[in-house]
């Protein structure tokens, strides 16, 4: 990881300092031990933190899509309608919201390796007891125990990476851990569909524990504290209160944060569908939507790694953003009148076409925002994060059983649900980012 020194700048238009930080040559030193070859160790300790961080951002992804296959089984199952079972969805994004409203302002007070072991223990035992749910109601009630637990993974990865690192290095980082991240959905519907092959539903849960203790053990081995004691608060709830409410009274961060909030949210209205899309209205296999889910994945990592490698440095974030966003609508449009029947019946070919641009402008959306809001709260990481993640987590839990709102017969709500969140986070970006003026973190600073 590179390292630098640490300058303080100050937005006039937020009041809120901002820190331009590298990786520390102590994480380096911690993680591997000191050779004659010190670049190179260096490197392999950059790489190693890389793929620790990459492995907690891919545990939600592996946590929802090595699932979606079994969705019309569990309905079966369990004697459950699919408005029912798609809670059991809106329940882990639930819980991974509220959870990240507890873990960030614990980690920016106890430091981000305790908590983050604590939530991976956690998290653990409760996709262990998820093999075992008798009903839909208690499927449920341990997916909102998984997801909170879970949530420790999501926010304290993305407040590492704040600890890290700054303006358009922190920009690329996010587009590396999507690549990381993005290999889990891709991968996870495919696992899901052959682990349906040889046992039910429930062998999906056996998996997803042996993927969070390995995990854990991982992180326990190799991720060491990032938040040196001087950085951390000494407050504790009232303080972290109040740091949250100072963090939303900055305007422009809170707009990065609805906008990523309501991409978030378009993104989930497809995770939660198309299950029953592709596979209910369209009739494909569990190993065709497999295909098609992870298809839409590489378009979405391969779309991150241009943001990241070609754009960033070259070209404003906020315009990035925008282009990202403006195709997530495009699509989300084109995605309405198809399935509204206006043109006839497209058939599945259409419809993947659709969602296939829909995800892939996700890499450009999903990253940008995460990196301007985080370029803006360098004193409050961890809080910062959670809010982010928060706001993510709960428009999409709202966003989730609307999709199934009209049954199983129709792909419209999907589709409508995408609209509205879509033209939201548009309009978020333009009315409250305002990137067309000066004073707002870009990337070439």
């Amino acid at each position: 990881m590179p390292e630098s020194g640490r300058a303080t700048a100050k937005d006039s238009s937020s009041h809120i300092p901002t820190t331009a930080t590298t990786a520390p040559a102590t994480l380096a030193a911690r993680t591997t031990p000191a050779t004659p070859t010190a670049p190179a160790a260096t490197r392999r300790a950059g790489l190693l933190v890389t793929l620790v961080l990459g492995g907690l951002t891919a545990l939600p992804p592996l946590s929802m899509d090595m699932y979606l296959p079994a969705l019309p089984e569990v309905t079966e199952a369990l004697g459950a309608p699919a408005a029912t079972v798609q809670l059991t969805l809106t329940a882990c994004l639930a819980g991974m919201a509220l959870g990240q409203l507890v873990v960030g302002p614990m980690s920016d007070k106890w430091g981000r390796r305790r908590p983050l072991l604590v939530g991976m223990i956690v998290y653990v035992l409760a996709t262990a007891v998820c093999a075992f749910a008798p009903s839909a109601g208690l499927l449920i009630g341990f997916r909102l125990a998984q997801g909170l637990a879970g949530a420790a993974g999501i926010v304290i990865a993305r407040a590492v990476v704040r600890d890290l690192y700054d303006g358009v290095e922190m920009a690329r980082f996010f587009s590396t851990l999507m690549l990381i991240s993005g290999v889990a959905p891709i991968v996870a519907p495919l696992i899901g569909g052959q682990i349906l092959r040889i046992t039910d539903w429930r062998g999906v849960f056996h998996v997803l524990t042996v993927v969070g203790l390995v995990l854990t053990l991982v992180v326990w081995r190799f991720l060491h504290e990032t938040l040196p004691p001087e950085r951390r608060h000494a407050g504790g709830v009232g303080e972290a209160l109040r740091t949250m409410r100072g963090l939303l009274a900055d305007r422009v961060f809170t707009g990065y944060m609805l906008a990523g909030g309501l991409a978030f949210a378009v993104l989930f209205a497809y995770i939660s569908a198309s299950p029953f899309v592709v596979q209910e209205i369209y009739g494909a296999s569990p190993q065709t939507f497999s295909l098609l889910f992870g298809l839409n994945s590489i378009g979405l990592v391969a779309v991150g790694q241009i943001n990241g490698k070609l754009l960033v440095g070259r070209v404003s974030l906020d315009k990035v953003l925008g282009w990202g966003l403006g195709t997530i609508l495009v699509a989300a449009l084109a995605l309405l009148v198809m399935t509204s029947g206006v043109l006839g019946d497209p058939g599945l070919p259409a419809v993947a076409a659709g969602l296939f641009v829909l995800m892939s402008a996700m890499g450009l959306a999903m990253p940008n925002t995460n990196a301007q809001a985080l370029m803006r709260t360098p004193h409050a990481a961890g809080s910062a994060s959670a809010l982010l993640g928060t706001s993510s987590f709960l428009i999409g839990a709202v966003a989730s059983p609307l999709v199934g709102i009209a049954g199983e017969t129709t792909a419209v709500p999907m589709a409508v649900v995408q609209v509205s969140c879509a033209v939201a986070a548009l309009g978020c970006f333009l009315l409250m980012c305002r990137p067309w003026r000066t004073g707002t973190p870009a990337a070439e600073h």
